[in-house]
Order: C-alpha cells, then structure tokens, then sequence
C-alpha cells in the first residue's frame, strides 16, 4: 500500500482505483475509532488525500492537523505520520499518490521548484477545491467525468501552486511545441474509437505528460480529455442521425467502453438521450458543449 502499513487487525484499507506510470489513485477507508491508539503509517510516495467523511488528526508528534470532509491530507514521500480518531469513528479518502520524478516536475512548474514539499499536512477546505472533492467521490464510485490521470496531475498543480503562492504568466507554447500538440490533435482525430491514454497522447507529441497536459490546455482551451470526449460525442450523433445503427453499436464504434457511461455523457452534452436525438427533436441550446470543446 502507497499511504498506509496493512495491520492485521483494524486500520486502514486501501484499495487501488487507477494507476499509470508515475501515479496512482486509492480508495482508502480507515475503521478507526476513539478507542483504538493512533495507527502509524508511512507515505511511501508524496501523497495528496481528499477527505470524504470523516474526521480524524494526522500529522507527526510536534505537528498535528484535524483532517475533515472537503479537506486534503497532504504527505510527502518517505515521511512517518500518525493519525488518530478521538473525534469519531472511521473516514473515507481518497489518495493521489505520485513518483518521486513526476511529482517533481509538477513542481518545477507549479512552485518555481522540484524541491518544493508540504510544510503542514493539512490543506483546508475551500471553494476553489470542491470540484477535485467531487471528481475524487465519482472516481471511487467509477462514476468519475475527468480521466483519471488527467485529474491526478490537475490537483497536484493546483495544490502545489496554492500553498507555494508561485504565479507565472499564461502560458504561450512555442511554435515548435504548436507543431507538436498538432501531431497530437490528428493523431487524436484519426484513432478517437480507440482507448488513448495521457502517455499515448504525450509520446506522439514527444513531450512529458505534465508539459503535454498544460501546453495542450493552454493551446486548444480543453484537457485532452475532453477534447476527445466532445469529438466522440459528435461523431455519434452524427451517426444517430444518419444511420440506422443500433445505439450500443455507435457507442462502442465512437469509443465508448459501456452503454450506460455513453448516455449519461450524451445527454449530458446535448440535453437529450441518443433515441430523442435520433428522432429528430430541437436540442436545447443551454445544453449544447462549449464550443472550444468541439
């Protein structure tokens, strides 16, 4: 396990929900109580944990934080730490956890320095944090609406660049990265039904993952992702309106791993289900994606 040691009674349990190179992502679910002493735990790689219930204090002997839904716990790799429930029995979070070499180009970037580590375990609960609180809730629930890696490296910038308080301007690819995360967009077009990974996409534009993520979003104005999301959902209603194939057939022909993830997302989009598109009804304008995303 990334965040925890396993005991052989109560504890921590962690259940792996996605992992890729450099990065992975855990269900953990503690069952702890006030009763039980502070289990002693190890953060094998830096990890970023986002509080779902529960509440419980973390931290090491001289430097303690009361964890609590909507916050995050923060480790750095190789750093002991207990945690404690006098507060209440169990908690729920999910875990962000990432490699030494990925973690410290999130860094250079987000903190104007590889160096950078948490200086307290705890970041509070803000608005600018609830949407990675509901991203990680849908992902443990396989429900999640950003891929995961994608989601991953997102909240490890965002909270690197909060707590460092570094600010850079907007970011301007060069013209040789442009031609770069060109190669991408086509490469993206020509194999959209085909399940494309954060590295697939990066190794044909030849940069890191990090660097492919944010100069792409800083290009086209949508992660990855997305882009490749709203470019298979066009392609099926297009398909809805001018074919008679079975609506399974054009999910999974466009790229979609289920039926049931394919209409949530398309009515989602176009404020229908693909049967009352297929038929021809008026969209609803309010529904329609932004049209970046197109």
């Amino acid at each position: 396990m990334d965040a925890a040691v396993e005991s052989a009674h109560r504890g921590p349990v962690a259940h792996r929900i996605a992992s890729g190179a450099g990065w992975s992502i855990e269900d953990v679910v503690c069952d702890l109580g006030p009763n039980d002493r502070p289990s002693d735990e190890r953060f094998n790689r830096t990890t970023i944990a986002a509080v779902l219930t529960g509440t419980f204090e973390c931290g090491t002997r001289s430097k303690k934080a009361l964890l609590y839904p909507g916050s995050f716990l923060l480790g750095n790799g190789g750093s002991y730490f207990e945690c404690g429930h006098d507060h209440g029995g169990g908690d729920h979070c999910v875990a962000f956890h990432f490699d030494t070499a990925l973690f410290e180009e999130i860094a250079s970037s987000a903190a104007g320095s590889a160096q950078f580590r948490f200086a307290s375990p705890m970041l509070p609960s803000s608005s600018n944090f609830a949407w990675a609180t509901v991203e990680s809730a849908l992902t443990a629930e396989g429900k999640g609406c950003t891929a995961a890696e994608e989601l991953a490296i997102s909240l490890a910038d965002r909270v690197v660049r909060t707590l460092s308080g570094h600010n850079e301007g907007p970011l301007r690819p060069l013209p040789r990265e442009r031609r770069r995360l060109l190669r991408a967009l086509h490469y993206i077009a020509e194999h959209s039904e085909e399940p494309l990974t954060l590295d697939d996409l990066s190794s044909v534009a030849c940069m890191s993952k990090f660097h492919f993520l944010r100069c792409f979003h800083a290009l086209i104005g949508v992660t990855p992702h997305q882009f490749l999301l709203a470019l298979r959902l066009r392609r099926a209603a297009m398909k809805l309106r001018t074919t008679s194939a079975p609506i399974a057939a054009i999910a999974f022909d466009t790229g979609f791993g289920d039926l049931s993830t394919f209409n949530e997302r398309f009515s989602k989009v176009f404020g229908m289900n693909p049967r009352s598109l297929r038929a021809g009804k008026p969209t609803v304008a309010a529904s329609l994606p932004d049209r970046r995303a197109i």
